[in-house]
C-alpha cells in the first residue's frame, strides 16, 4: 500500500472523520487486519483561523504548504487536505510539492457525473458556497449549481464555525439544515452537495428529501483507492 499524507486539524472533528473512514474503506478491500498507512499532521487551527479572518490567504497557503512539505519529506506518496474550504489554496500547495494532491471537488464532480446528476445545491462554509474555487470545479463536470441565498450562507456558515467545529451539536442546527435542504428541493435542486465534513453531524446523509453527495465520504473513498493503488 502507498503512504498517504493527511493535512488535518481543520477541524479536529473532520480529521477524526477522515481517519476513521479511510481506514474503513481500506479494511474492506485489503487483507484482514490491514490498516491505512497514513502520515497525519494535525495543524493548530487557531493560526489558520486568524489568517482566514484577516483575509490573509497567503498566510493560510504558507501554513498548509509548510505542512505539505513536511509530509513529503516524511515519506508521503500523495496528499489529502482534510477540509473543503482549504482547497481555496490548493494551487499553491500543488506548486510547492511534487506529490499528487487529491482535490475534493474533482472527486465529488466525478461522482456526480457518474450518477448523471446535473443540478444541485452546494452547502458548506461561506467560501465554499459563494466563491469560484469550488463551484467552478463542479461546474466543470457539468453540474449546474443553484445560486446561494445570502440567508442560507449566513446560517450554515454560522453553524459550522460557532458550533460544529467546536464539536457541538444542537437540535436547532439539525432543524435549520433540514429546513434549508427542503427549500432547495422546492427551488428545483436534484441533489445536495454536502461540502463540509462537520455538517454530517447535523445532516442525515442517507435519509433526506434529496440525495446527498457527501464530500467527505467521496474524498475518503478516493484516498483509500490511492492507498491501495
Amino acid at each position: 500500500m502507498r503512504t498517504l499524507g493527511l493535512i488535518g486539524g481543520m477541524s479536529w472533528v473532520s480529521t477524526r472523520a477522515y481517519y476513521e473512514r479511510i481506514n474503513r474503506f481500506v479494511q474492506k478491500q485489503a487483507p484482514p487486519m490491514a490498516s491505512a498507512p497514513l502520515l497525519i499532521e494535525s495543524l493548530d487551527y487557531s493560526q489558520v483561523y486568524e489568517a482566514k479572518q484577516a483575509d490573509d490567504w497567503d498566510r493560510v497557503a504558507q501554513i498548509l504548504t509548510d505542512s505539505a512539505r513536511r509530509l513529503e519529506t516524511a515519506g508521503a506518496q500523495g496528499l489529502v487536505i482534510a477540509a473543503n474550504t482549504m482547497h481555496k489554496v490548493y494551487d499553491q500547495l500543488a506548486e510547492a510539492v511534487s506529490l499528487p494532491i487529491l482535490h475534493i471537488a474533482d472527486h465529488v464532480g466525478e461522482a456526480m457525473q457518474k450518477a448523471e446528476c446535473s443540478n444541485a445545491a452546494l452547502l458548506g462554509t461561506r467560501f465554499v458556497m459563494t466563491e469560484s474555487f469550488y463551484r467552478q470545479r463542479l461546474i466543470g463536470y457539468g453540474v449546474d449549481l443553484l445560486p446561494p441565498k445570502p440567508e442560507d450562507v449566513e446560517m450554515v456558515d454560522g453553524i459550522i464555525y460557532k458550533e460544529l467545529m467546536l464539536g457541538r451539536v444542537t437540535r436547532d442546527a439539525e432543524r435549520a439544515l433540514k429546513t434549508i435542504i427542503t427549500s432547495k428541493d422546492k427551488e428545483g435542486a436534484e441533489a445536495i452537495v454536502l461540502a463540509c465534513a462537520e455538517l454530517e453531524m447535523v445532516v442525515d446523509t442517507r435519509a433526506n428529501v434529496l440525495p446527498v453527495f457527501d464530500s467527505t465520504e467521496i474524498h475518503c473513498r478516493a484516498a483509500a483507492d490511492f492507498i491501495l493503488n
